[in-house]
């Protein structure tokens, strides 16, 4: 039994969610989200929120369980909060700046690396180490944070490069003579 799905998903004040098929449509303060679940589930609104249940007792029906909880509560969340990610930049010289519609980063190549900022993305960079990605949909969130950092990777030795804030680099002691 997945002890996610058992739970009903709660829908806050001021969210208005709809559920038609296998289609869950959000729309809140910050937007509007839908999502389309596996067909081995059933999605049904209950009293103050949505639950979802497998349609058997299958393992492909129990798998897809709880994960399709977990994205109606992800869109539900979205359109209420938001979501968020810091990256923080580690290094002489590097550095990061907002300008226009594409955040400029300078990691260290012999050029600086422009990146468009993709439709329904916020970037913010309160110190030039710091960049906060912000949106309502998770995933794209979590993409657009995972693309910036791919420009430069930690390194275990030093520890430069672009790194989530929670992030824990294990660091690499250097060669001895």
């Amino acid at each position: 039994m997945s002890r996610i799905g058992k739970k009903p998903v709660a829908v806050p004040s001021g969210v208005q969610a709809s559920v038609e098929g296998q289609t869950v449509r959000a729309k809140g303060p910050k937007g509007e989200l839908a999502v389309v679940l596996a067909d081995r589930v059933t999605v049904a609104q209950a009293d103050g929120g949505i639950k979802v249940d497998p349609r058997d007792e299958s393992k492909e029906a129990r798998s897809q369980w709880g994960m399709s909880r977990t994205l109606v509560q992800n869109i539900v969340t979205g359109v209420s909060r938001g979501f968020e990610k810091r990256l923080e930049i580690n290094g002489v010289g590097y550095r990061a700046q907002v300008q226009g519609k594409s955040l400029s980063l300078a990691l260290g190549y012999s050029h600086d690396v422009n990146y468009p900022i993709p439709e329904g993305i916020q970037i913010q960079c309160p110190k030039p180490t710091e960049i906060v990605v912000s949106g309502i949909d998770r995933q794209r969130v979590g993409q657009v944070a995972a693309e910036i950092r791919a420009y430069r990777p930690p390194e275990p030795y030093k520890g430069k490069g672009v790194k989530y804030a929670d992030e824990f680099i294990f660091r690499k002691e250097g060669k001895k003579k």
